[in-house]
């Protein structure tokens, strides 16, 4: 596991940001890269085109539905179901899965994605570095955010080149230790 990564942006970087907070999947991986993902899904039908989803992946507003979408929601699994960070009391903090620690991860998002607001990849990385990193359990943590592009994460081929040159030699660094065999 230590030599093996996922990636996966948009509705893939929900998959990514699924398997690097849960107890198990975290573990079957060296190294993550999450791109423009969607993360909070208590709040994602709120921004930008996220209300035209909800037949998709419900409505966080419905109890009900929460009650679901609850369970698949990376930010609420990390810093809810792992941290112990109540959802009614943020100051009251224990850690509840001493199971769990997050794979090394990069998020990388852009400023002016016109779907999937990059506020997704923001609140994340700061729980992971403030609230996990600190506890032991985010070892390393990188983001990029380009400040143009969109939904693809850069706006023109050398934007997307400096990406994913972020992106491979992230992983490249993480999963051989940076040497080259």
């Amino acid at each position: 596991p230590e030599k093996m990564a996922c990636i996966g942006g948009s509705n893939g970087g929900l998959m990514v940001g699924n398997l690097i907070t849960r107890p198990i999947s975290s573990k079957l991986f060296g190294a993550a890269v999450c791109q423009v993902p969607l993360l909070d899904m208590k709040v994602y039908s709120h921004l930008l085109a996220g209300a035209s989803w909800q037949a998709e992946y419900g409505n966080p507003d419905d109890p009900e539905e929460w009650k679901y979408l609850r369970n698949h929601s990376p930010y609420h699994l990390l810093r809810h179901d792992n941290l112990g960070i109540s959802e009614e009391n943020e100051e009251e903090s224990k850690i509840k899965n001493e199971d769990w620690t997050c794979p090394k991860v990069l998020f990388t998002t852009s400023t002016r994605d016109d779907r999937v607001h990059p506020g997704h990849a923001r609140k994340m990385v700061r729980a992971l570095l403030e609230e996990a990193q600190p506890t032991g359990k985010a070892p390393q943590v990188h983001y990029w955010e380009n400040t143009e592009g969109g939904h693809g994460g850069a706006a023109d081929n050398k934007q997307r080149a400096h990406m994913w040159a972020l992106t491979y030699s992230m992983l490249e660094q993480t999963l051989t230790g940076g040497s080259k065999k």
